[in-house]
């Protein structure tokens, strides 16, 4: 045990983690030079075409030290803000923490949270400075910067390359020397944490765990404490690129169990894996917070018929991903679906391209909202998560809506436009500190729909890349937030409703119509595109009918004779569109999210 050392990396985003992973699995042999690639731990598709980690990902070194062997359990970490349930889950599992810090860009928002993450749960920090081969590194400025969060001494900060390799040793060194190896009572009950789980669809559902206490043997009659289920472990092991059965995971260890697990509600992340029997232990393991979702979206399968696959893709998918929780609902267009809580908007697309990958299902997506408490005159306090759930104007007393403490981190050249961004999604400045002479950390605080949409792009676009930005939900205040509602042809759009900021609600409207008219298809009937907030319209577009010439037929003669048929074929039109639907594309769906 006391050859154990577990660690993970954290960063913010594009600072480096994966690549000096790679370094560290290269020097460490993990991987024979054929199977080495860049990013080798970003084992899904879509995490190597974006470019981004999205899971966090366990692998097992072995690493010769003084001539010892020690054996390094890794979690490489995703660095966006909208996955940073999967940081916490890599925190709880390890003794120490490598903090990344690219030398080029110095501090971000996203290195001071997680890094906050880190100390909460007392884990060991060992600051690396990487990319430093870059013309544009700025050593002993970020240096500078580093001591001063972390009041650390300045020889205490590693120098790296993740890209040439250089100081990957040192770093390797230092997590033998500087990280405390787990502490646990071997002889004591089994107590594991679990911190992942996979869906396999030839051995059931594989789990990942810890052992906190005790060790597992292969063969063990196991029990899951919150759920009470009981099984055979058939294969315990350990994580490299492959899985390696072993014969037994001691204590600190980090490895994986298959006992046939075919149902995917029977594992959640953060239970504490026992023995069955009189060693069992009594209580589980603390430490693991619930996942708090900030967005939703209603996902509707296209075809009516896939609900219940649609209810399994989920189901496993929940499994690899813990940050995503869903209930049923059903829409008056849209049939029966789920209302699904998300982290964020880029967490939603991914979740989104990986149902279609993974299970095949192509899903329509709602409007995302954030959820609000409404208060009744009855004295009631609802939760609503969607538009539709409202209940009525007259019975409402007052809505409360999320905020968020946002950390900006940017140079002081953008500090004019970033605070008119702030403004305009009402944001509130708390407090203005310089880090450097020319970087500036703002503390706003500001409603959580306002950031949900767009904000980040714009932040990112006007800060020219420099701006980094995180936050975290400090509670609910009270706003003056109105319905809006899409109709089409006088029939409310139920899936296209949003709650709206009142002093908004007139040029969102105008936009979503205008949006729509681009965005549905032109018909054989006129498409009157209206915004309402209750009964009164404020914005108005319409889709003209596509029409036959029907006057082509007259060759000159009596004006009347034109005015008739044109006059029947509006007639005609009119019936029409009484009797004809109209069909909104999924595009406009998304679209909605992109206006300006």
């Amino acid at each position: 045990m006391k050859h154990t050392r577990n660690f993970c990396i954290i960063a913010h985003i594009d600072h480096g983690k994966s690549t000096l992973a790679d370094r560290m699995l290269e020097i460490t042999n993990t991987l024979t030079a054929r199977d080495m690639e860049n990013q080798v731990l970003d084992s899904m598709d879509l995490e190597k075409e974006k470019g981004i980690t999205i899971k966090s990902h366990a692998i097992q070194m072995d690493y010769v030290h003084n001539g010892e062997t020690y054996t390094l359990n890794l979690i490489d970490t995703p660095g966006h803000v909208d996955f940073s349930y999967e940081v916490s889950r890599a925190i709880a599992s390890c003794e120490g923490a490598i903090l990344i810090v690219d030398a080029t860009q110095g501090i971000q928002a996203q290195t001071i949270s997680n890094l906050y993450l880190a100390i909460e749960h007392d884990l060991e920090i060992i600051p690396v400075l990487n990319k430093i081969d870059v013309e544009s590194a700025m050593v002993d400025v970020v240096t500078d910067q580093v001591v001063d969060l972390l009041g650390c001494k300045p020889e205490e900060i590693l120098l790296a390359s993740g890209k040439t390799g250089q100081g990957v040793k040192e770093v390797l060194d230092a997590i033998v020397e500087r990280i405390p190896a787990p502490t646990g009572d071997p002889d004591a009950p089994l107590q594991a944490l679990i911190f992942d789980s996979v869906f396999n669809s030839f051995r059931g559902i594989i789990a990942y765990f810890k052992v906190v206490n005790g060790s597992i043997k292969p063969g063990d009659k196991v029990k899951f404490v919150s759920t009470g289920k009981e099984y055979v472990a058939d294969e315990i092991g350990v994580l490299k690129m492959k899985m390696h059965p072993r014969k037994e995971i001691p204590c600190g260890s980090v490895g994986y169990i298959i006992s046939g697990i075919k149902t995917a509600v029977e594992v959640k992340v953060g239970d504490t894996i026992t023995h069955v029997g009189p060693n069992a232990c009594t209580e589980a393991i603390e430490g693991f917070e619930e996942v708090k979702p900030m967005v939703f979206a209603g996902m509707y399968p296209v075809e009516t018929d896939q609900y219940e696959e649609l209810r399994a893709s989920l189901e496993k998918f929940q499994l690899n991903d813990a940050s995503l929780v869903f209930e049923p609902e059903s829409s008056l267009a849209l049939g029966f679906g789920f209302r699904c809580g998300f982290l964020g908007l880029l967490h939603l697309e991914i979740v989104q391209e990986r149902l279609f990958r993974e299970f095949n299902m192509d899903v329509i997506t709602t409007v995302p909202n954030v959820s609000y408490k409404v208060y009744t005159t009855q004295g009631e306090v609802l939760d609503v998560h969607n538009p539709s759930g409202l209940p009525a104007a007259t019975l409402i007393d007052k809505i409360e809506e999320p905020y968020i403490r946002a950390q900006v981190i940017s140079r002081s050249d953008y500090y004019g436009p970033i605070m008119k961004l702030c403004l305009d999604k009402r944001g509130i400045l708390i407090n203005q500190h310089y880090l450097t002479a020319d970087r500036l950390e703002l503390t706003y605080e500001m409603p959580l729909s306002e950031i949900v949409f767009d904000f980040y792009d714009k932040l990112k676009s006007i800060s020219k890349g420099y701006a980094s930005f995180d936050y975290h939900v400090i509670g609910f205040k009270e706003a003056k937030l109105v319905k809006l509602d899409i109709l089409l042809n006088g029939d409310p759009a139920d899936a296209l409703s949003t709650l709206i900021h009142a002093d908004h609600a007139y040029d969102f409207g105008r936009k979503m119509c205008e949006k729509l008219k681009e965005l549905i298809p032109r018909q054989q009937f006129d498409i009157a595109i209206q915004a309402a907030v209750g009964a009164k319209i404020i914005a108005r577009e319409t889709v003209k009918a596509v029409r036959k010439d029907v006057t082509a037929k007259c060759y000159g003669g009596d004006i009347s004779r034109k005015r008739k048929l044109l006059e029947k074929q509006k007639q005609g039109k009119k019936r029409m569109r009484q009797i004809g639907t109209v069909e909104v594309p999924q595009s406009a769906f998304m679209a909605v999210l992109k206006l300006d």
